[in-house]
């Protein structure tokens, strides 16, 4: 049987070192911007693991787009 591997930006949700390496910020960052409330919308697991839906991510990014 073979596997495939699946990019990050085919997946439906991303780790928080998905988002990190993404827009190349350390971890520090992200949960800097999480307590502030001004990361994306987040999923808590049960085992306290963080994920991000692609879709709010993509509309977080855009919602920080500046209009000139």
């Amino acid at each position: 049987m073979t596997t495939i591997a699946r990019s990050t930006s085919t997946r439906q949700h991303m780790t928080v070192r998905d988002l990190c390496e993404e827009l190349g910020i350390a971890r520090s960052t992200f949960y800097d911007w999480r307590a502030a409330r001004k990361a994306p919308p987040c999923i808590k697991l049960p085992n306290g693991d963080l994920r991000i839906r692609r879709a709010e991510f993509e509309r977080w990014l855009e919602s920080l787009e500046q209009r000139i």
